[in-house]
């Protein structure tokens, strides 16, 4: 740990809160509320698997809430660093100090504007920012989040994996899937990890599943990162501006299917990734799997014994998600202030650009 640890934790997580504060509730009612008792689950430290007591949720929902009306119009701190102030945007530079001491910090903008950052223990790191390819930082132990806890993103030439917030993501996975338990995908992933009847799970199990899991996690945001050096920083503007939910959806969606075409997929078939191939495409959902009919059929010829077509899908897809990618921020640079639009109208016609 640091010198003044508490006071840099204090300054995180108040952050964290205020972003939550300006966007927490524009969730749907139902999502709000699971988000709200696992991350009552995280701040009380729960098990998984133990349920938290009704009452006791309902009314820390209630002070929660009454605590973000004060602080929704604060600005965000800087951090309290080695006897200065970062910024707290400025994640790169916080982590100078901060990765040498065994810390993570994140910070950054995710879906639909809302900030996020976090404060972690760092478990492994490797490579070196700015090489080859992008360095890799695996967290533990996180001591600051906010109430959406990415289990991983791209930041700049570091790609960071939240290991506790990735196992808490497939925890909730699997007792959803418990409660309908219907065969699938999920089904397959859950017994290639060694999990029981109705999706419950052994310490064991969660385990082997989070540390592959991890590992999907790497492969996909080093396709990301791949991707954005393909693109430049002109999509993430893009985004940033877009002010659209499809539009937004649909550049990302089209951007998360490249990654996965162009690294993930062909890693796992090559590493014969049977558990990590099944759970990816129990998450193929939405507007991605919308856009990838050919990768469902692939998928069914893989489960049953001929990988070849889910190789030729993802060698193809690859190259059409980085046509489609290059169309809409063509499209984009030519009229700006019509972007969002355009990839809106194209969102509800999915058929069209499907692979």
């Amino acid at each position: 740990m640091i010198a003044g640890m508490a006071d840099l934790v204090s300054a995180v997580q108040r952050n964290c809160h205020i972003a939550d504060a300006r966007h927490a509730r524009g969730m749907t009612l139902c999502t709000y509320l699971l988000e709200m008792r696992e991350f009552y689950r995280w701040e009380h430290d729960l098990p998984l698997g133990v349920p938290p007591p009704r009452e006791d949720v309902g009314r820390w929902i209630s002070e929660r809430e009454a605590y973000w009306e004060e602080i929704e119009e604060a600005d965000f701190a800087d951090l309290p660093l080695a006897g200065r102030r970062v910024p707290p945007f400025e994640a790169a530079r916080a982590n100078e100090d901060l990765l040498p001491a065994g810390l993570v910090y994140g910070a950054g903008i995710g879906r639909f504007g809302k900030p996020h950052f976090f404060l972690a223990r760092l478990e492994r790191r490797e490579g070196e920012a700015g090489g080859d390819g992008p360095q890799v930082l695996v967290c533990g132990c996180e001591y600051a989040r906010d109430l959406n806890a990415l289990p991983a993103a791209l930041q700049g030439d570091t790609v960071i994996v939240r290991r506790e917030a990735l196992r808490q993501w497939l925890w909730e996975k699997a007792e959803a899937w418990g409660v309908k338990q219907r065969e699938g995908p999920m089904a397959a992933a859950l017994a290639s990890y060694g999990f029981g009847a109705g999706g419950t799970a052994d310490a064991q199990a969660l385990e082997r599943m989070t540390d592959a899991e991890t590992d999907t996690l790497i492969l996909h945001e080093r396709g990301e990162w791949q991707v954005g050096r393909v693109l430049g920083p002109d999509w993430e503007r893009m985004l940033a501006g877009l002010g659209n939910l499809r539009a937004e959806l649909l550049a990302r969606a089209v951007r998360d299917l490249w990654a996965d075409c162009l690294a993930t997929l062909p890693a796992l078939l090559a590493r014969e990734r049977a558990g990590a191939l099944h759970f990816w495409f129990a998450n193929l959902e939405g507007m991605r799997r919308e856009l990838a009919p050919d990768l469902v059929a692939a998928y069914a010829a893989w489960a049953g014994g001929d990988a070849a077509p889910l190789r030729d899908a993802a060698a193809a897809g690859a190259a059409h998600w980085q046509a489609m990618a290059r169309r809409l921020l063509a499209s984009h640079l030519a009229a700006p202030e019509g972007a969002a639009g355009e990839l809106e109208a194209l969102s509800f016609r999915l058929p069209e650009l499907a692979r």
